[in-house]
């Protein structure tokens, strides 16, 4: 197997990482576009408005790939943040206080900090140029 999926390691993360950065990214529009249409409508200058604009910002960076160490470890703390100020205090198993999201996303850009942008981003394409 891992000379069949192994060989794609670095085309899989760059999708990943692309894929998940847009997707944490709706969140953030969802809260402060409206778009995908929701029901929540909170002011900048809150908490749930500052969430806002770390998921769509750092969602977007994550996905080209430009600042992406940053852009994760930002993006980890607030849902690290998030899962401990929403869903912590309804118990702490994930399943049960509907925080399994956000600690999925807490160690997933935790993991991409580590690791780098990799392929297919601007990072790597400023890299190459030094």
């Amino acid at each position: 197997m891992p000379k069949v999926i192994g060989r794609f390691s670095p085309q899989i993360f760059a999708i990943m990482r692309i894929v998940t950065g847009l997707l944490f990214a709706c969140h953030g529009s969802q809260k402060l576009l409206n778009w995908p249409p929701g029901d929540m409508h909170p002011r900048l200058a809150s908490l749930a408005g500052v969430s806002g604009v770390i998921e769509l910002v750092c969602g977007l960076l994550i996905a080209v790939g430009f600042l992406t160490g940053i852009a994760a470890f930002i993006a980890s703390g607030e849902m690290a943040v998030a899962f401990f100020i929403a869903h912590f205090p309804h118990g702490p198993i994930p399943l049960l206080n509907k925080g399994e999201l956000a600690v999925v996303y807490c160690f997933l850009w935790l993991f991409v900090a580590a690791h780098g942008a990799g392929i297919w981003s601007i990072d790597e394409a400023m890299r190459k140029k030094r």
